[in-house]
């Protein structure tokens, strides 16, 4: 899992606390189901996912330019695995989300189940 991170760059370090910021504000969520916390659960999922592709995106980028430069002769193996290396990145941010998701799901399910018993009288 270190190497995953490693091998992602720089870009891994926002996408993780962004992540982290979304999974906390989505497990507070969970316990505790209130409308005002879906703004910034949106905002910080879409913040995490756009982290993850930056960091894709700037990974290609300098594999790019290192294949256009100094790894020239290396053929397109560098280019494979520079694409791999760089979608760690992606991969971080989807996984991130997966999680947070389910916790936000709970908590919706949490918040309906809420509204239903003040709408309907107990007999």
């Amino acid at each position: 899992m270190s190497d995953a991170f490693i091998a992602g760059g720089w870009g891994m370090y926002p996408t993780l606390i962004a992540g982290l910021a979304l999974l906390g504000t989505t497990l507070r969520y969970a316990l505790r189901p209130e409308s005002r916390f879906v703004p910034l659960m949106i905002s910080l999922g879409l913040f995490t996912l756009f982290a993850g592709v930056l960091g894709f995106v700037t990974g290609v980028m300098t594999m790019l330019h290192a294949y256009a430069g100094p790894l020239e002769s290396e053929g397109p193996t560098v280019l494979f695995l520079g694409t791999f290396e760089s979608l760690h990145n992606v991969a971080l941010a989807l996984l991130l989300i997966m999680i947070s998701t389910l916790a936000a799901s709970v908590g919706a399910w949490r918040l309906s189940r809420q509204a239903q018993a003040v709408a309907v009288p107990a007999r």
